[in-house]
């Protein structure tokens, strides 16, 4: 699978671009634009990966993303829908000069911290993700008017945090991109098999000890820890299933129950059959 920069342009018609996005299971997608990015997470939850930050999102995540900040699509390892309304824009979106009159202060304020990733709280979120919502249904200057508006809210939040550290812009270069899409992509196509440190290790076209630090140094996380979580989460997508926990076992890479059964306590901090127990018992409430 061939990855490049993601190549974004404004709606037709638009200073920016507008997005309703739905999918379920969706791939590990390493990447990085030169637009800003405003997210709302309508459905869904997961892993966040955004810079040197590794955490969680959950439903109803607002985030604002700045340029060239590397990110993976919040789609993956989701169990069942996943949906995000994403605006995408550049910082000369109103035009050159626009950005730097009195007026917008705060938002270019905003925009600065925004380089380092932003995820909202409380109020702010509920405020945005309602006007998110109404976004899609408006057209023109209209459209346009409730933009800034949600850039207003956020610019005078103090609801949030920031997700990567002040004191250091990620350095993130298209070799980088490359080489971790793939890392990614063999460990998606070979996750059910043993896979040796040399092998991803050639893939990555690096020594077994440069590799290790690499990877540990770009995803804060050891290749072994990656690999597992990567297949805790297909198993947990087959827990969904009426497939045996045993054949769960081995459909998604471990060779043996009892590996399988403490590495899935270790991610999921509980075992396959309360996971199944739980999907079950809400599955009875829908």
């Amino acid at each position: 699978m061939k990855v490049e920069f993601e190549i974004i342009a404004p709606d037709s018609g638009s200073s920016f671009k507008l997005i309703n996005w739905r999918s379920e299971n969706d791939k590990f997608f390493w990447h990085q634009h030169p637009e800003y990015e405003i997210i709302y997470v309508k459905k869904g939850s997961g892993k966040l990966h955004i810079g040197n930050h590794l955490g969680e999102y959950q439903e109803g995540e607002v985030m604002f993303l700045g340029p060239n900040l590397p990110h993976t699509g919040l789609g993956y390892g989701v169990i069942g829908e996943h949906e995000e309304i994403i605006v995408q824009l550049k910082d000369i979106f109103l035009g050159n000069d626009f950005m730097s009159i009195p007026e917008m202060e705060g938002i270019r304020k905003l925009f600065e911290r925004a380089i380092f990733g932003i995820s909202f709280t409380g109020k702010t979120r509920q405020q945005v993700a309602q006007k998110m919502e109404n976004l899609t249904q408006l057209t023109g200057l209209d459209r346009l008017i409730s933009l800034l508006e949600i850039l207003k809210i956020l610019s005078q939040s103090t609801e949030f945090k920031i997700l990567n550290s002040r004191d250091s812009r990620y350095d993130f270069r298209h070799q980088d991109e490359e080489r971790i899409n793939r890392i990614y992509s063999y460990v998606e196509e070979n996750y059910t098999k043993d896979i040796k440190i040399e092998d991803i290790a050639e893939v990555a076209n690096l020594t077994v000890p440069s590799f290790c630090r690499y990877f540990k140094k770009m995803t804060h996380m050891t290749f072994t820890d990656f690999v597992n979580e990567f297949r805790i989460n297909n198993a947990c997508k087959l827990l969904h299933t009426n497939m045996g926990i045993s054949d769960i076992c081995f459909e998604s890479g471990f060779n043996n129950i009892s590996h399988f059964n403490k590495t899935f306590k270790h991610f999921k901090n509980k075992s396959p059959r309360d996971y199944r127990k739980e999907v079950l018992f809400v599955g009875t409430l829908n």
